[in-house]
Parts: structure tokens; C-alpha cells; sequence
């Protein structure tokens, strides 16, 4: 993992997304240009404001229809391999990310490809339930945990393959609220950059930095105070 101190560039310039629907092409980005190497960056907005399609273009799942979009210098389109090992993303629905039957399994199936022995990974694995509070969990079956223990699972999974920048996307809707507080503080105090997407003002008001997205443009953009001030005042009031 790197340290605090090696956060990385997020930059879009004149960034738009559009994508075909069956009444139609849709805009989900529209001419969106910004820069910031902030430690915790919030993403706050309304439901389908542009949030969780921006969260996206930064490991690569969506792509740009216009405009260049960079992570630690690397291009999300042209450099894409490089991006996802530099990225981890976190899903809102856990369920969504685990993929194998056991708890242990699933954390081991995210070290595949990289080069390490049965037991090098079988170590690594260990150690991650151990620190987490899932060890006694480690043979059981992933899908049976807890809401709060499937999103630590799915964190732990995107963690364990050690990326430089973690882009959650909601990762604390469906969980009650004392879930929703420690993945909170798990995000907030990881040596990775985090970039959140959330409906949380009180998870967004901890973070170093805030993006505010209204209709599919980027709107606001600065400490997170003034930020949410803005979204409270002027979309959330809106008729």
C-alpha cells in the first residue's frame, strides 16, 4: 500500500459520457473538466446527477465519449490495464462483488494472477481476516454473513490486491447506521486515496475535499462544507 503522502491526480478535461436507451441516447456527463490530488474526495449529488458514471470513468468501467480522463497520469481508455490495478473499485451491493463460495476464498480469488505461491496468498489472506474480524468467519459461506460483514468482506477483497486508489460507490446505502459509521471510518482512515460516492452529508463533511453533480455537469467543487451548503440551498431546496 502506498503511504498517505503519494496521493494521486485525478484530471478531466471536457469530459462527457453518453449511452443509448431504448427511448434514445442519454448525456451522463456533460463537459466535465476538474483536477485534484485530495486525500477523501466525496461525490455528492441527487439520484442519476452523474455520480456514480464519473466514479466509474476512473477505473475504466465507463469510458469517455469525449474528452480525456486521467488517474495518476495513467489515460482511463488508453492505459486501462494500468488503471485497474492502480484503482479498486467497491460496489454499493456486496453481493454484486463476491464471487467465490467462502469467505477465505473470495479474499483469495482477488490475489490471483499476481504472482504469488499457495501460501504467500494463503498468508496474506490470514492476516487480512485476522485484522478485520472475520477469522472465525474464514470457511463459512460468504453470502450468510451480515450486511455489515459482506460490505467489509467486499472492501477487504478490493484491499488485499494492495491498489493505490479506492473508488467506493455508495458503500454504506444499505447498511444500518452502525454498519454505515465503521465503514466510514474504515474508508476515512485507509493510507489509500478514497473517492466516495455517497448520500451520507455527514460521511462527505469528514472528507478533505467535495464534488458536487447536478443533471449530468459538474457544479460545485471545493472544501466540503461549502460544498454541501450549496447542495442543501440550491438543488435539494429546488421546487
Amino acid at each position: 500500500m502506498l503511504p498517505e503522502h503519494a496521493d494521486s491526480e485525478i484530471a478531466l478535461s471536457h469530459v462527457t459520457v453518453r449511452h443509448p436507451t431504448a427511448s434514445g441516447e442519454v448525456t451522463a456527463l456533460h463537459d466535465v473538466s476538474l483536477m485534484t490530488r485530495a486525500h477523501n474526495i466525496a461525490v455528492i449529488g441527487l439520484n442519476g446527477s452523474g455520480k456514480s458514471t464519473f466514479a466509474r470513468l476512473l477505473n475504466g468501467l465507463r469510458t469517455p465519449t469525449n474528452g480525456v480522463a486521467t488517474v495518476a497520469g495513467l489515460d482511463t481508455v488508453k492505459e486501462a490495464r494500468a488503471v485497474r490495478k492502480h484503482v479498486g473499485f467497491v460496489f454499493t451491493n456486496p453481493d454484486a462483488q463476491i464471487v467465490m463460495p467462502t469467505v477465505a476464498e473470495d479474499l483469495a480469488f482477488s490475489l490471483r494472477g499476481r504472482g504469488l505461491s499457495k501460501g504467500q496468498i494463503a498468508e496474506r489472506v490470514t492476516a487480512v481476516l485476522a485484522e478485520n474480524g472475520l477469522a472465525a468467519h474464514a470457511d463459512l459461506p460468504a453470502h450468510d454473513l451480515s450486511g455489515g460483514q459482506k460490505q467489509m468482506l467486499a472492501i477487504q477483497a478490493v484491499l488485499v490486491a494492495e491498489p493505490s486508489m479506492i473508488v467506493a460507490d455508495e458503500p454504506t446505502t444499505l447498511l444500518d447506521a452502525r454498519n454505515a459509521r465503521r465503514i466510514a471510518d474504515l474508508l476515512l482512515n485507509l493510507p489509500q486515496q478514497c473517492v466516495i460516492v455517497t448520500h451520507d452529508l455527514e460521511l462527505a463533511a469528514r472528507c478533505d475535499d467535495a464534488l458536487l453533480f447536478d443533471e449530468a455537469r459538474l457544479v460545485a467543487h471545493g472544501v466540503p462544507s461549502a460544498v454541501i451548503e450549496r447542495y442543501l440551498s440550491e438543488i435539494v431546496a429546488r421546487p
